[in-house]
């Protein structure tokens, strides 16, 4: 007589490709995996900015974009059904770094630094059109200080102007980064 499977309490983990990392280092953090997908009409989800270094797709219509450690990406969601618009999303997003805290975020493996979040059509516009004024000005928005994009989500949820990010504001921040 053959004895009855046992099975864990807990499934067994499986390896996904995006964890490995290139310099085989145990203690470093797994690469943030953001989730992006389009169906017509129904789902948008991509990335208004970010430097993937790895991205897989699944199938036609999703993908998934891996960041390395510290690296900062945006993504924007929308979807709609037969009425129109249901949701406006926007989140800027910090990969986490070692002994940094992550926050659960759907659609977002394991976790990230929630850097902004704005909700709903008029939210996400005025982030968008901040993005696009940095992009004026010559600068990576990948590359812009991560309390600018906590400043943003704050002013916007207290619906007040929104600040401007100068020339002068990302010298101050790289040459801070610099001293580090």
């Amino acid at each position: 007589m053959k004895p009855p499977e046992v099975w864990s309490a807990q499934p067994a983990a499986r390896p996904w490709p995006l964890d490995v990392q290139p310099d085989g280092d145990s203690h470093a953090p797994p690469r943030m995996r953001v989730s992006l997908a389009f169906v017509a009409q129904r789902v948008n989800i991509w990335l208004r900015f970010g430097r993937p270094v790895r991205e897989s797709i699944l199938n036609r219509w999703r993908r998934v974009a891996a960041f390395e450690s510290g690296a900062v990406c945006c993504r924007v969601k929308w979807i709609g059904n037969d009425y129109g618009t249901a949701l406006w999303q926007i989140m800027v997003l910090q990969a986490p770094t070692p002994f940094d805290g992550m926050q659960r975020i759907g659609g977002v493996v394991p976790g990230g630094r929630l850097l902004l979040r704005a909700d709903g059509e008029a939210g996400v516009k005025a982030v968008l059109a901040v993005v696009d004024g940095i992009e004026q000005l010559g600068i990576d928005p990948c590359a812009v200080a991560p309390s600018y994009w906590h400043t943003v989500g704050n002013r916007l949820a207290a619906r007040q102007p929104l600040p401007e990010y100068t020339c002068e504001r990302h010298a101050a921040h790289m040459a801070r980064e610099a001293l580090r």
